[in-house]
């Protein structure tokens, strides 16, 4: 094949994936993807069959699939990459028809609104819209922002689509920083100020206070959902994130 034997630094690897950097050395560091090989002095270099790898990655991360179901899925001895690329095809033909659905959808709301006829009867509102979904998104909806939804709705919606997508990176790096510091104490300086970071990031939603930023620490561990979603990027990631905010409160919301 093309260009097998090339090498690419992590950086040239996560400009050509579009992926960061720290998402790399994490996915490295949890046996996910491991470099082809490194340099005397540590830099990893990868080669074709790891970009194959991290385009599975990117793909079941698409899916909805968590780091180590994508994991085992990978490494699994009866793993073939092409009947996961035609099982990946099935499910995204899928996925693309019910977003096709969501645009009609949407196309039948406007006319509605701008109209102001009965275009659109009540159930069409939710074609598109499957109920595990709608009911996740309520769901976290409710747990995320409670009594904020409208603030929340509205901050995200004034956000253009590139902002969206940085916003999203951000919320990503942040938890994969603060992964890499679980081993430190919730006091610790650093900590503190990806914690001041993870505030600032969760302002862009609402309006938080103590009250309301105590609330969402806890949250992260009583909702199994959220528990879930940070113990997956680093096992004890919830708890250390609760503490780190309560922590960050005892402060007075300041480093």
């Amino acid at each position: 094949m093309e260009n097998d034997n090339q090498l690419y630094s992590i950086k040239a690897l996560a400009e050509l994936a579009n992926v960061s950097i720290r998402t790399l050395h994490h996915y490295d560091n949890i046996g996910l993807l491991s470099p082809a090989n490194r340099s005397d002095k540590g830099y990893r270099f990868y080669q074709k069959e790891e970009l194959y790898r991290l385009q599975q990655i990117m793909f079941y991360k698409t899916l909805g699939y968590e780091l180590s179901e994508i994991k085992r899925i990978l490494d699994s001895e009866s793993f073939d990459l092409i009947d996961s690329l035609n099982r990946q095809r099935k499910a995204l033909l899928k996925k693309s028809s019910n977003l096709q659905k969501l645009i009609i959808t949407i196309d039948k709301t406007i006319n509605e609104l701008k109209n102001k006829e009965g275009m659109i009867t009540d159930e069409e509102m939710y074609e598109g819209f499957s109920k595990a979904d709608a009911t996740a998104y309520e769901a976290e909806v409710k747990a995320r922002w409670g009594d904020e939804v409208e603030e929340a709705k509205q901050n995200i919606q004034a956000m253009s689509k590139q902002g969206w997508k940085d916003t999203k990176q951000e919320a990503e790096e942040i938890n994969l920083w603060l992964a890499n510091l679980i081993h430190k104490p919730a006091n610790d300086r650093e900590v503190q100020q990806v914690i001041q970071l993870h505030f600032q990031h969760i302002q862009k939603f609402y309006e938080v206070s103590e009250e309301r930023y105590r609330g969402l620490a806890n949250m992260y561990l009583e909702d199994e959902r959220f528990k879930k979603h940070y113990d997956e990027v680093k096992p004890g990631l919830a708890e250390f994130l609760s503490r780190g905010m309560h922590q960050f409160c005892d402060n007075g919301m300041k480093v």
